[in-house]
Order: structure tokens, then sequence, then C-alpha cells
């Protein structure tokens, strides 16, 4: 992968170019066969996604590496496009998994639906139970061995500044009854593409686009008493989530070069468009 500097002077890595030479030292996107058989899905999902990404986003990513090559992963970023999950599926793929999200059941219709049923997304409906449903599938997804992809806030921020808004509970319940590595990650620069506040598409090619992946959130010592019997109270939810959006925050404010808020934007009273409900974000 190409090696760009930041202002700061902090090394990053761009994503990969056609005919792009190996600079020494870094990690290259790994081979193909190394993410195992990719299912027809999937297949056409790279088709697709690949180009159309490359052509949107000038992709560059702070320690990738950190990605790790097998076992569960539960990806935890923050929210600030609809096309977030073009870019951020460069990420992981690039890296070397295959990412599934998790996604309102409303894109699951049709010939789409099926594509994604197949390649392992993860479909979220209305009403708490079928919430539940869902952190049930992303949970067997996480103990099969995959990446899971989450976005808690259910919904791109409305904080007019972009940080993160309070995050729903479903995150660290997936975090405390899993052994997923918990991976926190700022993303930086959909927002310019599509401004989700003023409904409006930006039309631009090779936008810079930051993503910043954190070292793991220990949670052994919580996951041990969860296992021992302590009951997943609200109080123990909100702060293991706000533990691990806040490790998002303050990587973002890194990204953006910039000091974060103390706390969490608002969430609105009323339901969100887009918004994935219950606590199964």
């Amino acid at each position: 992968m190409p090696v760009v500097t930041t202002s700061g002077g902090m090394p990053v890595t761009e994503d990969p170019t056609p005919g792009t030479p190996a600079v020494p030292g870094q990690t290259r996107p790994r081979a193909l066969h190394e993410r195992g058989r990719l299912p027809w899905s999937l297949r056409l999902a790279v088709v697709v996604i690949y180009p159309v990404a490359s052509l949107l986003f000038r992709l560059r990513y702070r320690h990738g590496d950190r990605l790790p090559r097998t076992g569960p992963v539960l990806l935890v970023a923050n929210h600030v496009s609809v096309l977030d999950p073009l870019a951020c599926a460069r990420l992981v793929y690039d890296n070397g998994r295959v990412p599934h999200f998790l996604a309102k059941e409303a894109v699951f219709k049709g010939l789409a639906g099926a594509i994604l049923r197949d390649a392992g997304q993860i479909p979220v409906a209305r009403g708490s139970s079928e919430a539940r449903g869902a952190l049930a599938a992303a949970a067997a997804d996480l103990e099969a061995g995959n990446v899971v992809v989450i976005y808690p806030e259910g919904s791109v921020t409305r904080d007019e500044d972009w940080w993160p808004m309070q995050a729903r509970t479903g995150v660290a319940r997936l975090a405390l009854t899993t052994d997923a590595v918990v991976l926190p990650v700022a993303q930086w620069g959909p927002q310019r593409v599509h401004d989700y506040h003023s409904k409006k598409l930006h039309l631009r090619l090779r936008t810079p686009t930051d993503y910043a992946v954190g070292e793991p959130v220990d949670l052994t010592a919580l996951r041990e008493e969860v296992r021992a019997g302590r009951p997943l109270t609200p109080d123990l939810l909100r702060e293991v989530t706000d533990t691990i959006m806040g490790r998002v925050r303050d990587l973002l404010a890194d990204v953006r070069g910039e000091t974060a808020p103390p706390g969490f934007a608002a969430r609105p009273r009323r339901a969100l468009p887009g918004d994935l409900p219950g606590s199964a974000a």
C-alpha cells in the first residue's frame, strides 16, 4: 500500500491502486484466498462496490493492520453518512477480512435482499423482539468467527459538527456476551460526498476519507463477571456502550485534529429516518 503522511506527521496507508508497488515494511492487502472461499454474492459485491468506492473515496487507513487476520471481530464505528458502508467495507476487505453489516430490514427486498442475505449481511426489523433476533444473529455470526460491523448510533449522527450522538446499547450486549475482539474505528470523509444533514449529494471523485483503527477494548474482567452471573442491567450496558463509543470519539478527534466534546450529542426524541430499531444498533 502506498504511504502518505498527514499534516500532523502520522503515517497512513492509502487504498491500493492497480500497478502500485508495495512499500517496504507496509502491510499489503491480503490475497483473496486468505479471506476464504467467497460465495457468488460476495464476489458480485466486490465487483460492484470496489470500483465505486475507489472512484468516490481516496481511502487512507491508520493502523489497518490492527484488524485481526482471523477470529471474531466486532467492529464499532461512528456514523457520518449513508455511504459509510461502502467505504467501511473497503477498509475491512483491503485488510483481509469480509465485513458483515447490521442493516435495516427495508433494504433486504427482492434480488438485492437475496444478495445481501447470501453475503452474510444481517437484517434488523422493527420491534423490540425482532431487534433482539438481529442481535442473536449477530452473536451467532461472531461465534462463527466473522467480522460484524455495527454503527451503535443506529443512524447518521444529527450532531451539527458530526461528533457521535448517544449510542444504543446493543453493542455492549454483543461485546459482553461473545468472545469477539471489540475494535473501535473512526471514519471521516463520506459526509463530504453525501451530506445527510442538508440531504445533498456532492459527486466528487476521490474524496479524502480517513479511517483510524484503535486498539481493542479490553472487556475481559466484565465478561468474566457476566459469565459468573452478573446481570446485564441498563446501567452496565450504558457504561460499556459509552466506554466503547468514547474510544471511537477520541479516535475521531485524532483524525480530525480537533478536540472532541466531553460527552455525546443527545438523540432526537422522535424516531429518525433510517434508524435501526430497538437495541439492535
